[in-house]
């Protein structure tokens, strides 16, 4: 009996292969199950580490500036037919500082602009960018400042793990900023700096606009083609054809409610297994009130210990075997 693994990252806690091995290890205490590892990724954390685990490729490493300007070495992944999968993360990523050091009034994308230089100097064939856990709600004024204000000769494709616009209730200041240390007068003040960015209006209202602290914006303005990261990933790693004809598809992430169906990797994966006519159990380290889904502890320090127990309790009841 086949079951994928096929976590998200557990935002700050769990990266999405250690979610699915985890998951794994638990489901192979099962004699009779057949447990496959297929993490899952939108955009989001870990979304280069999901497409080198399904298809290989060489990693590469450049050292950029980190969102307050100091040198950090970010990695991204050649795959075989020329594309280069970078994580915005990993030049300005939030776990790149100190919880007392998150400042979206100061941090920059400069380094994201750097990375996108030493990744053209190798001249790939195109470019895909995910956009999830920035530490910066800039614009993308460091990284354009870099790279220039022209479209890229090399294409873009630019994996947005949430579909928010730049400006308003739902935009990248309002939403994103307090999670990336922001306190109110900040928020309004990002905001303002935000609208006074002219040369991002015809791209505000975009789907996708307000993605990494607007970053998906920036993105659109130097011609980039921006998707639906969930979507996009999925096709890339040949999800359908991995889960078709799976006893059972385990899918989740760090907290389960409205956005986790807006776009988001493990609601895409519940949407698929349906397709596919196969059984989906959904996860969250907190489900919100309202949503099916099997809660975790909520303990952090017990993730690991949860995700093992979560994969042996679904194998087992999933089959009739406990």
């Amino acid at each position: 009996m086949k079951c994928l693994a096929s976590p998200a990252s557990l935002k700050g806690t769990v990266e999405p292969i250690d979610a699915a091995r985890l998951l794994a290890d638990g489901m192979r205490r099962v004699d009779e199950i057949q447990a496959v590892e297929a993490p899952v990724a939108d955009g989001g954390e870990g979304t280069a580490d999901v497409i080198h685990a399904a298809l290989g490729g060489e990693w590469h490493t450049a050292d950029v500036s980190d969102p307050l300007e100091r040198t950090v070495s970010a990695r991204w992944l050649l795959l075989d037919d020329g594309t280069a999968v970078v994580d915005s993360a990993a030049a300005v990523g939030l776990t790149l500082l100190a919880d007392d050091e998150r400042d979206p009034l100061r941090a920059t994308t400069r380094g994201l602009g750097e990375l996108l230089l030493a990744i053209r100097a190798v001249e790939p064939t195109s470019i895909l960018v995910g956009l999830g856990g920035t530490a910066t709600v800039d614009g993308g004024a460091g990284m354009r400042e870099v790279v220039g204000e022209r479209p890229s000769e090399i294409p873009i494709r630019v994996a947005c793990d949430v579909r928010n616009p730049l400006l308003g209730a739902r935009g990248a200041a309002r939403v994103f900023g307090p999670q990336k240390g922001a306190e109110a007068g900040a928020v309004d003040e990002l905001e303002h700096r935000l609208a006074a960015m002219h040369e991002l209006v015809p791209y505000r209202d975009v789907p996708g606009a307000g993605a990494g602290g607007g970053l998906g914006a920036a993105f659109a303005a130097l011609g980039a083609q921006l998707v639906a990261g969930a979507e996009l990933v999925l096709e890339l790693i040949h999800f359908d054809e991995r889960a078709a004809g799976a006893g059972l598809v385990v899918t989740g992430e760090g907290a389960v409610d409205a956005s986790t169906f807006e776009g988001k990797a493990p609601g895409t994966v519940v949407r698929r297994c349906a397709g596919l006519g196969v059984p989906c159990e959904l996860f969250g380290g907190i489900v919100a009130d309202g949503f099916d889904a099997h809660a975790l502890s909520g303990d952090p320090g017990r993730a690991a210990d949860d995700l093992v127990e979560l994969g042996e309790r679904l194998a087992l009841t999933a089959f009739d075997l406990a």
